[in-house]
């Protein structure tokens, strides 16, 4: 019989190490912060989003900026943008009537910076 690529190895018999156990359980976060970075990593999972977050990457942009960049409307930019603040990735500050948006900080970069290295390989 041919093994499929695709099966997952499983062991022959059931053994708990206990001692591993009990050092990796301590190790895992609560449920709460798990489901934090859950709801983190799922703001990366609309290529939208994505591409607002590597255009603001490369420079501070205001919506109507942005709007032209990606070839969105604004109203398309302005609903994402709203979800990327709520999610802390991106921030805003005022100029007269003029919003600009930046990345939060530098883990957004390291993140996207991180996952493009990691689907290149």
């Amino acid at each position: 019989m041919q093994e499929d690529e695709n099966m997952i190895e499983q062991c022959a018999c059931i053994h708990v190490h206990e001692e591993l156990k009990g050092q990796i359980q301590g190790k895992i976060p609560e449920e709460g912060k798990l489901n934090a970075l859950a709801s983190f990593f799922k703001v990366f999972g609309d290529v939208t989003r994505i591409r607002i977050l590597y255009a603001l990457l490369c420079s501070e942009m205001c919506v109507c900026d942005l709007a032209q960049v990606l070839d969105m409307t604004q109203s398309a930019i302005s609903h994402q943008l709203r979800y990327l603040k709520q999610m802390a990735l991106v921030k805003n500050r005022r100029e007269g009537k003029t919003v600009f948006y930046s990345l939060s900080d530098d883990h957004i970069s390291s993140i996207l910076s991180q996952g493009m290295e990691h689907i290149e390989e």
